[in-house]
């Protein structure tokens, strides 16, 4: 029941958030994000959570403030994500924004393939339906969702955007693998472990385990492997590249994917401290038993 409540509670939000004058949906949406603030829920408390670990520099009315507006970005997100069916081409590029953007066209266009590690930031469909817009198709993976008709929307709603999305099991590196050795883009959200067998890393001090699939991936294809962050402008998003990270040229298969793993980790822990409020992580990340 809950999960036909889920489904059709999305179904409705696609269908009639899109029609709304824009000014009302995102009011409405800023709105449902300080009822969600208000009600104090369990997402809620993990925002607040892992926002103190970002920023323990701040005091409590500051980390209230920046939870709040931490709502308020996240809603934004889906609120673009209801709408995006709506948007043309002209629209799309007009509110992309990219900082050092030959990092990813140059290994594709050399056809060495590019794997890019991105975290839960701002709106990631966005910037994939970009480079898809603009001649650069991309590969990623998503977490099976239930029900199963969910999983099918969203899937259906990023295969239409230009994305080949890959159910996330032990098939898909297989396939990443070929796109990437095929001179291709690859793009995976890399801040939080769904496997359980992720790579350790010290993530603002504390331990942490995040997917070593964008490692794992470059050492074992060769594909340049960059890192991005995508945060929240008035008008649209910025993506910010930061050069490709090299393979280690000692050391096993192993120890190298730690090491890139980390140096992904630290890179996330930059941008994160400079644009926290459009990190949107209401799930667990560090872990310490007290979490």
């Amino acid at each position: 029941m809950i999960s036909n409540l889920t489904y059709w509670g999305y179904s409705f939000a696609w269908k009639i958030v899109r029609l709304l004058p824009e000014s009302i949906a995102y009011g409405l949406a800023d709105k449902f994000a300080d009822y969600l603030y208000g009600k104090n829920g369990k997402s809620v408390i993990r925002l607040r959570a892992n926002y103190a670990r970002v920023r323990p520099d701040l005091a409590p009315d500051d980390l209230e403030f920046l939870t709040n507006a931490g709502m308020r970005s996240y809603l934004r997100y889906w609120c673009d994500t209801f709408r995006f069916p709506g948007w043309d081409n002209q629209r799309l590029l007009e509110t992309t924004v990219v900082e050092n953007e030959e990092l990813l066209r140059e290994p594709i266009a050399a056809k060495r393939g590019c794997i890019v590690a991105l975290p839960h930031a701002g709106n990631w469909d966005h910037a994939g339906a970009y480079f898809c817009a603009t001649g650069i198709p991309l590969t990623t993976v998503a977490e099976h969702l239930k029900p199963e008709k969910l999983f099918q929307k969203f899937l259906s709603y990023r295969t239409k955007i230009g994305m080949e999305v890959l159910d996330l099991d032990s098939r898909s590196i297989a396939v990443l693998s070929q796109r990437l050795r095929a001179g291709k883009l690859v793009a995976l959200v890399a801040d939080r472990d769904l496997s359980k067998n992720g790579i350790p890393v010290k993530f603002f001090g504390e331990g942490a385990q995040m997917p070593g699939g964008p490692a794992l991936l470059a050492i074992q294809t060769g594909a340049d492997l960059i890192t991005a962050f995508v945060k929240y402008e008035e008008s649209g998003i910025r993506i910010i590249f930061e050069k490709a990270i090299g393979v280690p040229e000692i050391g096993a298969t192993s120890a190298k994917a730690a090491a890139m793993t980390q140096e992904i980790a630290d890179r996330f822990a930059k941008q994160i401290t400079a644009h926290t409020v459009d990190w949107h992580m209401l799930q667990r990340i560090w872990l310490d038993k007290n979490e």
